[in-house]
C-alpha cells in the first residue's frame, strides 16, 4: 500500500524537465525545469532546481544568489490581533511625506537580508499616517506592499484553464483574445470526450488543440487542419503531456481539403519544397496518409474551429467531413463573420439548432463588508456559432417538399345578411 501511495504522489511532485507555470499574483509564464538554468520573471531571476520533489501548487521565496527555499506557513496571529485603525481617511493628506524611509533606506534593507515580510513591517512603522487610516485603508496598504516587496512565486501544475488565463493576460493576440469562459464553452457544446474523432483547425498557437486533448484524456482521434507549410504547436508543449497522448494526434493540411473531398488526393506524391530542405519525406506522406484514412470515412464526432482567417469556407469544406448528428462550434473575435456562417448553414441546410452566442464575463471581489464587482473588467470574450448536422435527404429534388405539400386550405364564409362572401386562408 506504501508503494502505491508513493506512485500515486509522484505524479504530483513536480520532476525534471516537466513544463510548469509560475505564479505571482494574476501573472503567469510557462517554463520547462532545466538544472541550473536561469529563469526570469517578473523583473527577477532565479533558478528552479529545489523546487524538484516539491508539491505542484507549492510557494517558494526567492532568497540571494536565485535560489528557491519553501516558504513556510504564515503566522496568522499577528492577523488576529486587534488593530489600531482610524475612522475614516478625511484628515489624511497624500502629500509624500508620510513615509521616513527613504528609497535608500530600503534598499540598504535588502542588501542586509531582510525578507519582504520584515521590510513591509518596517514600512508600517515608519509611516506617519498608517494608524489612521480605515481597516480597510490598511489591509488595501498591506496588500499593495507585499505585492512590490515579497520574493515568492508559486509552481502551478499546467492546465487548460491555467494556461489560458495566461495567454489571454500577458499574449492576447496570440490566441485571437479568446478569453477563458469562451474556451470551456467551445469544448462543452463541441461535445469533447475520450474516445472521440474531433477535427480541429485553430490558429491560437495550440491552446485549443491542446484543450481538446487534455480533455480526451489520450483516447480518442485528434486530427489537426494547419494552414501553411506546418502545424503550430507552442501552446500543446506546455501542458507537458505524457508521450502516449500523441499518438492520438494526426495533422493534414487545409490546402488539401478540396482535393480529398473530390477523391483526386495522392498521399504517395513527393512534396518538392520538402525535398529542397531535406525533410523526412516518408515519415510526413505516413501521416499524411494516416490522416487521410481517418478522414475518408467523414465520420468525424465533432469540429472545433477558432482562427484568423474567414470561418466561412473552412467550415463549408469541413463540415462534410463529419457523422450526422454530431455537433460542431466555431468562435471568431468579432459576429460578422458567423453571420455569414450562420446565413450558408441556413441556406445549404444540413444542420439544426444553430446558435450565435457571446459570453459576458465580470469577476467579484468577495471580502467581509466590501463585497461588490470589480471595477476593470474584459471588454467582449468573442462570439460563438454552434450547431448539430443531420442528415439530409437526397433521395428528393430540393423543390419536391414544396411541391407536396397540400395547397392552402380555404374556408368560405357566407354573410346571408349582406350577400357577401369572404375566404380565410389557413397555411
Amino acid at each position: 500500500i506504501m508503494a502505491d501511495n508513493g506512485d500515486e504522489d509522484c505524479q504530483y511532485r513536480i520532476k525534471e524537465g516537466d513544463y510548469v507555470v509560475l505564479k505571482r499574483g494574476d501573472i503567469y509564464k510557462a517554463v520547462q525545469i532545466q538544472s541550473r538554468k536561469k529563469v526570469v520573471f517578473e523583473k527577477q531571476w532565479f533558478f528552479l532546481d529545489n523546487a524538484v520533489g516539491q508539491l505542484y501548487s507549492s510557494t517558494f521565496e526567492i532568497v540571494s544568489g536565485g535560489i528557491l527555499q519553501p516558504q513556510k506557513p504564515k503566522n496568522l496571529e499577528s492577523s488576529s490581533d486587534a488593530k489600531e485603525a482610524g475612522t475614516d481617511n478625511r484628515n489624511i493628506v497624500d502629500d509624500g511625506k508620510s513615509q521616513k524611509l527613504t528609497r535608500d533606506d530600503i534598499e540598504t534593507l535588502k542588501e542586509q537580508g531582510l525578507k519582504g515580510q520584515e521590510i513591509i513591517k518596517q514600512l508600517i512603522e515608519n509611516s506617519s499616517t498608517f494608524r489612521d487610516k480605515t481597516e480597510y485603508a490598511q489591509d488595501k496598504y498591506i496588500k499593495k506592499k507585499k505585492k512590490k516587496y515579497e520574493n515568492s512565486v508559486t509552481i502551478l501544475k499546467p492546465s487548460c484553464r491555467i494556461l489560458a488565463m495566461m495567454y489571454h493576460g500577458r499574449e492576447p493576440g496570440k490566441i485571437c483574445h479568446l478569453r477563458y469562459d469562451t474556451l470551456a464553452q467551445m469544448l462543452t457544446l463541441a461535445n469533447i470526450h475520450a474516445g472521440s474523432k474531433v477535427l480541429v483547425f485553430e490558429t491560437c498557437a495550440g491552446l485549443v488543440l491542446g484543450s481538446v486533448m487534455e480533455r480526451m484524456g489520450g483516447y480518442g482521434s485528434v486530427i489537426q487542419m494547419y494552414p501553411g507549410g506546418g502545424p503550430v504547436r507552442a501552446g500543446v508543449e506546455s501542458f507537458g503531456f505524457p508521450s502516449h497522448f500523441h499518438d492520438m494526434l494526426h495533422e493534414f493540411p487545409i490546402c488539401h481539403v478540396n482535393a480529398l473531398l473530390a477523391g483526386t488526393l495522392d498521399t504517395t506524391a513527393k512534396d518538392p519544397s520538402a525535398q529542397e530542405k531535406k525533410m523526412k519525406l516518408d515519415e510526413k506522406r505516413k501521416k499524411l496518409a494516416a490522416a487521410t484514412v481517418l478522414l475518408e470515412g467523414r465520420n468525424a464526432d465533432g469540429l472545433v474551429i477558432a482562427s484568423r482567417f474567414q470561418p466561412c469556407p473552412v467550415l463549408m469544406g469541413l463540415i462534410k467531413f463529419l457523422a450526422p448528428s454530431r455537433p460542431f462550434v466555431v468562435y471568431s473575435q468579432y459576429k460578422e463573420p458567423l453571420i455569414e456562417c450562420y446565413t450558408k448553414l441556413k441556406e445549404q441546410g444540413g444542420t439544426v439548432s444553430l446558435r450565435l452566442t457571446d459570453t459576458w464575463l465580470r469577476h467579484y471581489q468577495v471580502l467581509p463588508n466590501r463585497t461588490h464587482p470589480v471595477l476593470l473588467m474584459s471588454g467582449g470574450g468573442g462570439y460563438l456559432l454552434s450547431g448539430t448536422t443531420v442528415a439530409a435527404d437526397r433521395s428528393k429534388p430540393a423543390g419536391s417538399q414544396r411541391a407536396e405539400e397540400p395547397a392552402p386550405k380555404r374556408l368560405k364564409m357566407t354573410d346571408t345578411g349582406s350577400g357577401c362572401v369572404s375566404s380565410v386562408c389557413f397555411m
